[in-house]
Parts: C-alpha cells; structure tokens; sequence
C-alpha cells in the first residue's frame, strides 16, 4: 500500500485549480494503477481538498485527518462546506484529533499526524519560506524532508495565489 499524504495552499487562484488538478492526477496515477493507493488529508479548501477528491477519482482509499472538534463548524466557510461534506462522506476513514478548537496547534497536530502516518508527501507548494506562523505548507514539507520521508512538490507552471 502506498500511503500519501498532501500538504498544500488553500489560496490558489482559480485558474491554478485545473492545473494542480492534472499535475496531481499524473503523480497519483501510478499509485493508483498498482490499487493500492491511500491518500491522507485534511481536505482543507484549495491543495488538500483537490488532492483528495483526485485520489477518489483513481479510486484510492481515503482518510480525513480533521484538525479539532469545531473545525466544520467554525472554519469551512460556506464556499467550501459542500465539498468538505462530500468528501467526509467518501472517505473511508475520518479521524477528529483531540483539540476542542481549531487553533495553531491542533494545525501543527494534524500535520504531524498525517506525516506519521504517511510513507511518502506531496506538497502542492509555490517554494515560498516558512512564514514563522508554524503550521503551513513550507513547515510541513521542511518537517517531513527532516524525518525523510519523500517529498513531491507539485508546482505546475502557470500556478499561482491569490494576492
């Protein structure tokens, strides 16, 4: 079984979506091919969800790393609670970690969970530093590079943030 994990921006600009979208379906597509494919995520808006609602497209297996207890409720806004529903429902495991509010820590939690149950990361990732919050796409790839565990980074050319 191949177990992946994604860390990745929630920003991307609305043309970016496709292009992730297809860099990723060509990353996973291997994975899936052999039927063993696992992918793990927090399925937050932007990186995570793209990449778990690939995995499902290949039919891969997947499991939710929800960051704390009031996570739906407090932090998926509107535009994103559809789809964070959907894919709670397909995934085939879903885990609520141990913190009653969505903060700093339950993010660097869920990260960390994700990593350790991980043998392999891709990060949806513009190559931008750490910005000292802790939690983000930048200290979650830096923390799976010390353990070394894989890590792609999936950056298509034409990828972008929103400003």
């Amino acid at each position: 079984m191949a177990t992946i994990a994604v860390t990745g921006h929630m920003d991307l600009t609305e043309d970016s979506v496709p292009l992730v979208r297809d860099a990723l379906r060509e990353l996973l597509k291997p994975y899936a091919a052999s039927g063993d494919l696992i992918g793990l995520s927090c399925i937050a808006k932007g990186a995570d969800s793209i990449f778990a609602e690939v995995v499902l497209e290949l039919g891969g297996s997947l499991a939710v790393v929800v960051p704390s207890a009031d996570y739906r409720e407090n932090k998926v806004k509107p535009d994103h609670a559809e789809t964070f529903d959907r894919l709670t429902a397909a995934a085939d495991q879903v885990d609520v970690l141990d913190h009653d509010t969505a903060n700093r820590a339950a993010y660097e939690d869920a990260n960390r969970t994700l990593l350790g149950r991980a043998d392999h990361l891709v990060a949806v990732w513009s190559g931008e530093p750490p910005s000292g919050k802790g939690g983000g796409t930048a200290d979650t790839v830096l923390e799976a590079r010390a353990a070394g565990l894989p890590v792609d980074v999936v950056w298509p050319e034409g990828a972008a943030r929103r400003i």
